[in-house]
């Protein structure tokens, strides 16, 4: 795993999962091209998120069964047709159905983190897992003020041809790239999925670090779900373009993930999450200013470093349990925490609605109390 080699991951992985944010600050251009209601292209989230949720389930397990370059080279291709079809998209109902298949095939990035923990030595897998999720983070972290940005100057549909050409660069970089990697399994797929259900049972680590994450993870989509509401109201009165550029402050802590990655690799992992734990809660009170742009940016900041930190050493954690099952480990881990962000963005605008912004921090700041609670019962 050579520097190179991991930017590479990095990149690709960073590239598929910002395919799932594009659309967010896109939904007026959208409404407008397509002649809907704007309530109606909110709906193209939604299939883009229960695409990868469908993919999670059902993609993703394959990793453990089927040789693992073929496999990437197979759905990055299938994700690039499928981006292409969001760009040529003649109504909404094409560019829906589109959008979920973008979802179901970006899980590409699910399978290419398993594939780097298997091939980092074992004594710096934490740091390698951590750099490879940085890419993937900042993709996220990115997508949307990218999408604002571009759309300004290539429309909507540049965004999504771009996109596609970028994606298909990166199929063929890892295609030459990629070593082979061929699991020794011989399940079904049927019995592939129905293992799940045995490992779950029988892997506390698993059971215990997807549970911090959906804490985790529900405080982040709060976060950011809330905070889109919270700058565009006054007295702060952004624009969709300034809530896009704020949204880069937060870019600033997946800087973290390699050094946090280091430091479960020499066995603090355990205090470490004790500390993001305090840090998430910390960062959600920060923001108690809410008039205070400085106050909400170091928030934003504290609350992805926290989020980050439990999620590369949760991931370094699992990926040391057994090899030959990482991919199904990784979709239940990344699955369970993925219902937790569900529920926090879904609480996000009932909280703000009754509460303001004060509601919002009292809800983000509590679940990772929560989470310190359970870490205390280690």
């Amino acid at each position: 795993m050579s520097v190179g080699f991991i930017r590479l991951f990095s990149v690709a992985c960073g590239l598929a999962v910002a395919n799932l944010y594009y659309a967010q600050p896109l939904l007026g251009l959208l409404a407008q091209s397509f002649g809907v209601a704007a309530s109606q292209t909110a709906l193209v989230v939604t299939c883009t998120q229960l695409g990868y949720a469908l993919g999670l389930l059902l993609v993703v397990p394959l990793g453990d069964r089927f040789e693992n370059r073929r496999l990437i080279v197979v759905l990055m291709l299938a994700c690039v047709f499928s981006l292409l079809a969001m760009a040529l998209a003649p109504n909404l109902m094409c560019f829906g159905a589109a959008s979920m298949l973008v979802g179901v095939t970006s899980v590409v990035a699910q399978v290419l983190v398993p594939l780097a923990a298997h091939l980092a030595p074992e004594d710096s897998r934490g740091k390698v897992v951590g750099q490879v999720m940085s890419g993937l983070l900042l993709g996220i972290l990115l997508a949307r003020a990218a999408a604002g940005v571009l759309s300004q100057h290539l429309g909507w549909r540049g965004v999504y041809a771009l996109s596609a050409g970028l994606m298909a660069a990166m199929t063929l970089a890892l295609r030459v790239c990629l070593p082979q990697r061929r699991p020794n399994n011989q399940f079904g797929y049927l019995q592939l999925l129905g293992s799940r259900a045995g490992i779950f049972r029988a892997e506390p680590v698993l059971r215990r670090r997807a549970f911090y994450q959906c804490l985790m993870f529900g405080s982040f989509s709060l976060f950011w779900t809330g905070i889109t509401f919270h700058l565009s109201a006054p007295p702060l009165g952004f624009s969709q373009t300034g809530i896009g550029m704020f949204a880069l402050v937060g870019a600033a802590g997946a800087l973290v993930a390699p050094w946090v990655g280091q430091l479960g690799d020499r066995g603090k992992g355990r205090i470490t999450t004790g500390v993001a734990f305090l840090l998430g809660t910390f960062g959600f009170l920060c923001t108690g200013w809410q008039s205070q742009l400085w106050a909400l940016a170091l928030g934003a900041i504290v609350v992805d470093v926290a989020v980050q930190a439990t999620l590369i050493l949760g991931q370094q954690q699992i990926y040391s349990l057994r090899p030959e099952q990482r991919s199904r480990l990784n979709t239940l881990y990344i699955a369970i925490f993925f219902l937790g962000g569900a529920v926090g963005s879904g609480l996000a605008g009932p909280l703000f609605a009754h509460g303001g912004w004060n509601s919002v921090v009292m809800a983000g700041a509590t679940l990772p109390l929560l989470g310190l609670l359970a870490w205390a019962t280690e």
